[in-house]
């Protein structure tokens, strides 16, 4: 890395910096932190490292502000599709711009998983142009000038590494190499266990749509989070609302004599099934996720209330 960052310098931080905010798995931190390094020693320019750095994380994210300001929650339903941490890819974003509103663009570069998640969120939340400039920017030159400065703290330390590196030579790139593709591997194998361990019989909507022609009074709920709800307004009649962190104070009050659905409108029902799940390992066994959740629910035709707004 060292020899490519002296040989390549800012065209291949400006690249590592904006494929990795595109949502490819390739840090940008440890390139940023053997820049800062160079940039002590003469050989890079501290100023331009954090330039390129920072430009190239804007042009990422404000394309992904973009999309998500056009398409909606399309955008993070792809996004957690190909994310390696479905289970919590959206809802943790939507928790933390409800505590802390455009604070979350400043801090979420810092918080795994929010950082890719934040920009289209904020576009689909409809946040002014300007104002997510003025609190991604900030958040982007504290995260940009973050690992320079360490580089330039760590600079003997760092110098003593790279020599080390240097001299196992090809070695030590294929050791980086397999570390990356082990962390990949990991990631990849916890997002195929969280989907196996939700792996449960679901509801079509045709079933939930004749359950209720048939009088059985299933009870619907729908557990997405309420920045889902305001952005999406759209309910199934006669659902409930609670988001899955509130779970607890229902689970005890509902009837174990009735069909209990959850719905979501997330990757493979990932929040309807979890809610099924705690409520089944509590000893109900009527309950299940709707296949396709709200979308599956209106693509086939069936009517549907709007939640006034609050």
């Amino acid at each position: 890395m060292f020899e490519l960052i002296t040989r390549h310098g800012l065209a291949l931080i400006f690249a590592n910096v904006l494929l990795e905010q595109l949502g490819v798995p390739l840090p940008a931190v440890p390139t940023l932190i053997v820049a800062g390094a160079l940039a002590l020693d003469g050989t890079l320019s501290a100023p331009a490292v954090f330039g390129v750095a920072f430009v190239a994380s804007m042009i990422a994210d404000s394309a992904w502000y973009l999309a998500g300001r056009q398409y909606g929650r399309r955008v993070m339903t792809t996004l957690c599709r190909i994310s390696l941490s479905p289970d919590s890819c959206v809802r943790q974003t939507e928790n933390h711009f409800e505590r802390w509103g455009g604070l979350t663009l400043v801090l979420g570069k810092f918080i795994p998983g929010l950082a890719i998640v934040a920009p289209p969120l904020a576009g689909a939340m409809r946040i002014r142009w300007h104002s997510y400039l003025v609190l991604n920017g900030a958040g982007t030159a504290l995260w940009a000038a973050a690992p320079i400065a360490l580089g330039m703290l760590f600079y003997a330390q760092i110098e003593r590494l790279v020599d080390r590196l240097q001299d196992l030579g090809a070695m030590a790139l294929e050791a980086v190499c397999a570390l990356l593709a082990l962390y990949v591997a990991f990631k990849w194998w916890e997002r195929r266990r969280f989907y196996k361990m939700l792996r449960m019989a679901r509801i079509t909507a045709e079933e939930l749509r004749h359950l209720m022609d048939s009088g059985k009074r299933p009870v619907i709920i729908d557990v997405r989070s309420r920045a889902e709800r305001e952005l999406d307004a759209r309910s199934i009649p006669g659902a409930l609302a609670f988001e899955l962190e509130g779970m607890e104070k229902l689970l005890d009050s509902l009837p174990a004599d009735r069909d209990v659905i959850f719905y979501c409108s997330c990757p493979n029902e990932a929040s309807a099934a979890r809610a099924a799940k705690r409520l089944i390992d509590r000893g109900y066994t009527r309950a299940r996720p709707l296949r396709g959740g709200l979308d599956a629910w209106t693509e086939a035709g069936y009517g549907i209330e709007r939640r006034p707004a609050h």
